[in-house]
């Protein structure tokens, strides 16, 4: 089977919840992730597909989908991932075979076919991947140009090397975790204005950052770079990303050497990974980068996506969520290709797992700003928000930042002709600060 025959937009399924034109998992999607359920609380490596989980490692045990190496019944999708490219893409069409509406070799076999599907609502879904580093970078010129001008010269909002390589820092894998896991809000010092020194308190001013992170399929070898044209094969595949960000801390702590605790708190990431090979019918141009990139970052063709972001929230207690901002992918300056080939100029080795994180991405109305920083301008114009149907029995409530017991939840979707390409989500309810003595 050809590929493009597997992101064919008339390809049905017999799982008849996937071919709905408002699902985010149809046949053309299969995203890897990793799930347990009651009747096996192992975490095991499952595919989404509709509103059913299929459970790869029953189907490898059956001998219906071959593949040499027994990686599915595993906690983490690193070993599948090791094995590379050709085994991904064999993978995805076999399962594409496999759901087609007419194909009769699973859809007619009742008991495995009753052990491989495992309802969504029914099952937890788990961290994806094993992730041995983390690396953001601060991507979008709307963000970058909105930051600098908050807090800089607005006439020279982007430093001299911002529009010269992609601006990344390296996080701290320990504290990724997936959506649904709550997150604490920090302590660390502030630098109050009506104060000389610094207090030790709880984050005044908690943010979102709305981005996407790419997870490393294929490693390079410590002191070899990866060339800008090869970096998209050494891409497994992408998932929905909010980097919380501790606005007060980040002010008084990133002079001289960046973000340290107001980021290391928590970062919150999808739990299905969709790959590239999916995404490839959305494929677009990225915007024009000038001056030109040194010639190590220049590559031709189309290198961003499609993938049209939304970021909501949810106050405690409240009945609806309402919508902060929409975006999209493509505005995105520095492509994932860019981000890829710069890291590893320097001959900086990565390894499977490791994610990438794009940075926040703002487009260029201010409803497409993904922070509360830029939304909000600081604190300085608070949103005034309506949770619910546009009528009179919305709530209304009013944010500057993030407040204890808020829901975050960002969205991701690819749409297409009659179907889409979605992430699912990624979602976070605010715990309040452990007190101090």
């Amino acid at each position: 089977m050809n590929l493009d025959v597997t992101r064919d937009p008339q390809r049905k399924s017999w799982i008849l919840a996937a071919n709905h034109a408002n699902c985010d998992f149809p046949i053309q999607n299969l995203p890897f992730g990793i799930f347990s359920d009651a009747a096996n609380p192992s975490p095991r490596v499952g595919v989404a597909l509709g509103d059913r989980i299929v459970d790869l490692s029953v189907l490898q045990q059956a001998g219906i989908l071959t593949l040499a190496q027994p990686v599915f019944a595993q906690p983490r999708l690193n070993d599948f991932i090791a094995l590379g490219r050709p085994a991904w893409r064999e993978i995805r069409m076999q399962l594409s075979t496999l759901f087609e509406i007419a194909d009769p070799v699973l859809r007619d076999a009742t008991e495995v076919r009753r052990r491989a599907l495992v309802p969504m609502a029914a099952a937890t879904l788990h961290l994806p991947v094993e992730i041995p580093g983390y690396t953001d970078f601060y991507s979008s010129k709307e963000h970058a140009t909105n930051v600098g001008s908050m807090f800089r010269d607005p006439k020279n909002a982007l430093l001299p090397n911002w529009l010269e390589m992609p601006i990344g820092y390296n996080g701290r894998a320990s504290s990724v975790v997936v959506s649904g896991t709550p997150v604490r809000r920090p302590n660390g010092q502030l630098k109050l204005p009506d104060q000389e020194r610094p207090v030790l308190g709880a984050c005044r001013k908690l943010d979102i950052e709305l981005e996407t992170g790419f997870i490393i399929g294929q490693g390079n070898r410590l002191g070899e770079p990866i060339k800008v044209e090869d970096a998209e094969a050494h891409i497994f595949g992408m998932v929905l990303l909010n980097d919380w960000s501790a606005r007060d801390i980040q002010q008084w702590e990133y002079v001289p050497l960046g973000p340290f605790n107001a980021k290391s708190f928590a970062t919150s990431i999808s739990p299905w990974v969709v790959t590239l090979d999916a995404l490839e019918p959305f494929r677009v141009g990225q915007p024009v980068q000038q001056p030109q990139p040194l010639a190590y970052l220049r590559h031709a063709g189309a290198h961003a996506f499609d993938i049209g972001l939304e970021v909501r929230l949810q106050p405690a207690g409240a009945a609806h969520a309402c919508t902060l901002a929409r975006t999209n992918f493509r505005h995105l300056y520095w492509t994932m290709a860019q981000q890829l080939a710069h890291h590893t100029v320097s001959g900086c080795n990565t390894r499977v797992g490791d994610l990438m994180g794009s940075g926040t991405i703002s487009g260029p109305h201010a409803d497409s700003f993904g922070s509360l920083l830029e939304l909000t301008w600081n604190g300085q114009r608070p949103l005034q928000l309506k949770c619910g149907e546009a009528d009179a029995a919305a709530e209304t409530t009013s944010r500057s930042f993030i407040e204890d017991g808020d829901t975050l939840t960002l969205t991701g979707v690819c749409q297409g002709d009659g179907y889409r390409i979605g992430f699912g989500a990624v979602s976070a309810t605010i715990l309040p600060a452990h007190p101090l003595d």
